[in-house]
């Protein structure tokens, strides 16, 4: 070293640093609407464009995904977000793994919500929706609709989403529309279409049927009652039959007095009885009232004397409630035969209008004794199980009374109750349950037919838009049949559930959950009584009541909506399309309109089949996991239907998104999570990493510690990319090691990794595991490269002459890692790796136009991965050392040591074979002892311990190593003979 401080040579001008314009802040808010300016430029169709132009060009597979629609109704929330960004990883890691990948974001446009959105619309201008005219009310809920649509494509683009946004589809184009009716058609000439009067979910509210996936429980308390149906007669040839006559010990009659007790959840159901059900494998008994309870606040409508008929097994708890003290069981019961009057007879005994009509009992399976009397109240009109044991028993789907009326209100003929409601339709109480339940409550006492009464909480189904509770209702409707025979001789059931056994299902779970769906759903019901939807576009014989199968009347349904949309069918006269061959007089126009999940499940027929750059089926599927009973569910029943077989060859499915508690969100609590909230602080590329990271097939969880902490892996992979960048500067082909042979012990190591990262990326992304990409990744950043390699080699790096094997041999590597990070995680981090790439090669092209390289058999050395192994073994017990005295304060920094490292195993000490030890622990000297010996050792690691000794000679003035050769060069005295060499390459460049 020079004595004269003012005479040195300043140095640092000499060392290599990293250069890079890169910036640590990525700016991200800023800086990706310049990056998806700079891919809409790159085609008319963008960068998805662009891709798909090489990709074709290039020969490459075909890749068909196909988008669920959302709905477009509002902003889009953190499941939208979600789902569109692993839509996104999807499309980009099948770009990448070199597949042409045909994807056409789509929207759901008609139905419920967009109707129920418009109706508030013209309610708060004072017009009901019945006083709109229909053509104004469909043109409204069109434009809504539209200006969603525009407004979502905007938020999904800038959150990177690539895909064919030019020619989106929606279900409420007119092309899309004829399709569906097209598809409509298909069904009924197949004959799977019929007309039935049965119970449908109903919602009063929203004055229509819903499917079983519009449909979702919540807790309610409702009523219960214990209602007496008087005996009226019996039949006296069943027991004579069964040899059981009056008198028998098993079974006696009963006497007319006795009353079959009956309980309820659902009072106002009670006008529309018209059978008891009952279980013959169910033990029954007569019990005779002998007192009631005393010091009650109320009288017992019970009385001594009353004789009940319920089950053996429920009589105890009928007991209580009854608020009797004491009976006695007369006899048992056999309640074949029974038929008994209805509770409310007294006050209306005409069997035609009123409630004087028998009450028959009628066996029924779903009868049990698990809860209630051990007797179902049984109204064919309200319940699917009532509906099925009335037909059953031979009665007609006539004798099915219409009791309530499409508002929630009792049709007019109802005795009694007429134009109540049921439930509230208008005004503040819309959607709670109105004063039917109390008025049926209230006659029964008066007749002296309500045994007792109480509440209960339980699961009730409520609408999942409007969230008001429904009925089940008779009313009239179209089914598709799940068990006819089809032209293959399958049902739709057992052609469906064969599909599902073709799928590929990820997780695979989901083959179980949508299958046993299929198994037990009942037929598909598909029409629904509103306004805004494709129309059951048909024409209905009015005297056979089936619809007109006409091959040229269809042609002129499909020819007018593909001109003027499903309005047209509303607003042309039926002449128009029945032609001169049929007499409009002689048919009913049918104006309901198709099941929306009819209309989505019908997207594969106009979006992917029969285009030149797509195929049918689709190869993926991908929606959150309700949609099991939704969307995959009606594709999968309209495709093996119509074409014998599912529109998707495999479906993929994630989870929901909750806060960081891992509770629902809701704007009401506060806890929600605004997508466009983080993309204008911190970066749409923080979703998108958080997206990458969490395990979607679970529900997630996201919030403001979770995105700091994504924040954070952010930077950590930021870091990595800019110190590759600066690293890399001024790289060429000259410099590049050609000869694997000639790469460093470290050097192959890291080639290794490469070779086995390549696996697990190619892997992961082919089955969809996208933490199983950024896991690895992150970790190889970090541990790998970051605290092994860039630190072992930063020295190399900054001080080595350019020319130096060693230094060529990392830059060479590092460009090989470069290559293949920017590529791997270019689906996942999209925005960064586009600007890294960029920032390197500016006129290379976009990124995202890349194809993963393919990674030379050679790098694959696990003798090498085995070796550094057992080398960062003995790093660890060094490294733990060297922090001892630092934070002694015998050493600021490991430049002041010189180690002598004990190792006592034999492999251990093989691993430093052709390393220079203190390089691997950034020393500046080290020395390897065999054996034992050394004062610091660890509990983690047996056989190696050190002594870890200061530095001799002096500090390099360039590289900082402290070594006994510092000075020996008179040219450059305060250098090591190393940093002497590369100073005086650099002086002869005349830098």
């Amino acid at each position: 070293m020079a004595d004269d401080a003012t005479t040195a040579r300043d140095y640092r001008e000499t060392v290599f640093l990293p250069d890079t314009p890169f910036p640590m802040r990525g700016g991200l808010p800023k800086k990706e609407p310049e990056i998806l300016e700079g891919w809409a430029a790159l085609s008319d169709k963008g960068l998805y464009g662009a891709i798909r132009q090489k990709r074709q060009a290039d020969g490459a597979p075909l890749f068909v995904f196909h988008d669920g629609p959302p709905y477009a109704n509002g902003p889009i929330h953190i499941g939208h977000a979600l789902n569109k960004t692993l839509k996104d990883f999807v499309v980009r890691s099948r770009f990448a793994l070199g597949y042409d990948v045909d994807y056409v974001p789509g929207w759901d446009c008609h139905g419920l919500p967009i109707e129920w959105k418009i109706e508030e619309e013209f309610r708060a201008k004072g017009r009901r929706k019945d006083e709109v005219p229909a053509e104004e009310f469909r043109k409204r809920c069109r434009e809504y609709a539209g200006g969603w649509i525009e407004a979502q494509k905007v938020e999904f683009q800038r959150l990177g989403i690539l895909g064919d946004w030019w020619n989106r589809y929606a279900t409420m184009d007119f092309s899309s529309e004829a399709t569906i009716v097209a598809e409509f058609h298909k069904f009924a000439a197949s004959g799977q279409l019929y007309r039935g009067s049965k119970p449908v979910m109903w919602s009063p509210v929203e004055r229509t049927a819903l499917a079983d996936a519009e449909i979702e429980y919540h807790d309610h308390v409702s009523p219960t009652v214990w209602v007496k149906f008087p005996v009226k007669v019996y039949d006296e040839a069943h027991y004579a039959l069964s040899g059981n006559p009056a008198g028998d010990n098993v079974f006696r009659l009963p006497p007319n007095d006795a009353s079959v007790v009956i309980w309820t959840t659902t009072p106002w159901t009670i006008p529309a009885n018209r059978a008891i059900s009952f279980n013959p494998k169910v033990a029954y008994g007569l019990y005779e009232v002998e007192a009631l309870e005393e010091n009650l606040e109320f009288a017992p409508w019970s009385k001594p004397g009353d004789r009940l008929i319920v089950a053996d097994k429920l009589a105890e708890d009928v007991r209580k409630a009854a608020k009797v003290a004491t009976w006695r069981r007369v006899e048992p019961i056999d309640p074949t035969g029974l038929i008994c009057a209805h509770p409310l007879a007294q006050f209306d005994s005409d069997p035609v209008g009123g409630f004087g009509f028998d009450v028959p009992l009628l066996a029924g399976d779903h009868v049990t004794d698990d809860a209630g009397t051990g007797f179902v109240h049984t109204a064919p009109g309200h319940g699917a199980d009532d509906y099925l044991v009335w037909l059953k028993s031979g009665y007609s789907l006539d004798s099915i009374p219409d009791t309530v009326d499409p508002d929630g209100a009792y049709y007019p003929h109802v005795p009694l109750f007429a134009g109540l409601k049921v439930i509230e339709t208008e005004g503040k109480k819309a959607g709670k349950f109105g004063p039917a339940n109390g008025a049926v409550m209230d006659k029964l006492i008066e007749a002296g037919n309500l045994l007792a009464r109480g509440r209960v909480e339980h699961s009730y189904p409520h609408s999942w838009r409007s969230k008001a509770p429904i009925l089940f209702r008779n009313t009239p409707q179209w089914f598709i049949r799940m068990d006819q025979p089809l032209a293959s001789g399958k049902t739709l059931r057992e052609t469906a559930i064969q599909a599902i056994a073709d799928t590929a299902f990820h997780p695979d779970a989901g083959r179980n959950r949508i299958g046993s769906m299929v198994e037990s759903r009942p037929d598909w019901l598909v029409s629904r009584q509103r306004a805004w939807g494709t129309p059951l576009a048909m024409f209905v014989d009015k005297d056979s009541g089936q619809p007109l199968m006409d091959d040229a009347v269809n042609a002129r349904i499909l020819d007018a909506i593909r001109e003027g949309g499903a309005d047209a069918w509303f607003t042309r006269p039926d002449a128009a399309f029945l032609g001169e061959a049929h007499d409009p007089a002689q048919y009913e126009k049918v104006v309901d309109i198709l099941d929306v999940w009819f209309d989505s499940g019908c997207t594969h027929a106009f979006t992917i089949e029969g285009r030149a750059d797509s195929h049918w089926p689709a190869d993926l599927y991908l929606e959150g996991s309700d949609q099991h009973r939704g969307w995959f569910q009606s594709s999968l029943l309209e495709g093996c239907g119509t074409r014998g077989r599912a529109p998707y060859k495999a479906v993929l499915t994630h989870g929901f998104t909750q806060d960081e508690n891992g509770e629902k969100m809701s704007k009401s609590k506060g806890n929600t999570v605004e997508p466009q909230a983080v993309t204008k602080e911190s970066g749409a590329e923080i979703l998108r990493l958080w997206t990458a990271m969490v395990d979607y097939s679970e529900d997630q969880r996201i919030g403001k510690t979770i995105l700091a902490t994504t924040t954070d892996a952010y930077r950590k992979l930021r870091n990595t990319t800019r110190y590759l960048l600066g690293a890399l500067a001024g790289f060429d082909e000259a410099e590049r090691v050609t000869n694997y042979d000639d790469f460093p012990p470290l050097e192959k190591f890291i080639l290794h990794r490469l070779w086995e990262l390549d696996g697990q990326v190619r892997a992961a992304y082919e089955t969809y595991r996208f933490s199983d990409v950024t896991r690895p990744l992150i970790e190889f950043c970090q541990g790998d490269l970051s605290t092994l390699f860039f630190d072992i080699r930063k020295d190399s790096l900054y001080c080595d002459k350019p020319t130096e094997l060693r230094r060529r041999a990392y830059r060479t590597v590092l460009d090989y890692v470069f290559e293949r990070l920017t590529i791997w995680l270019s689906p996942l981090t999209s925005f960064t790796m586009e600007e890294a790439w960029m920032t390197r090669f500016p006129e290379a092209g976009s990124n995202s136009l890349r194809v993963m390289p393919e990674t030379p058999a050679q790098w694959h050395n696990p003798a090498e991965a085995a070796r550094w192994a057992r080398v960062e073994t003995v790093m660890s017990v060094v490294t733990g050392a060297l922090e001892v005295e630092r934070r002694e304060k015998r050493i600021g920094s490991a430049l002041e040591s010189a180690p002598v490292v004990h190792i006592a195993d034999p492999e251990l000490l093989a691993a430093f074979d052709g390393l220079d030890a203190a390089e691997v622990f950034r020393t500046s000297a080290a020395t390897l002892v065999a054996g034992e010996g050394g004062a610091f050792t660890t509990d983690e690691v047996k056989g190696v311990s050190v002594d870890p000794a200061q530095a001799q000679g002096n500090k390099c003035a360039r590289s900082w190593r402290i070594l006994p050769e510092v000075g020996t060069n008179p040219l450059y005295p305060e250098l090591s003979l190393r940093d002497a060499e590369a100073v005086a390459w650099w002086d002869s460049q005349g830098r």
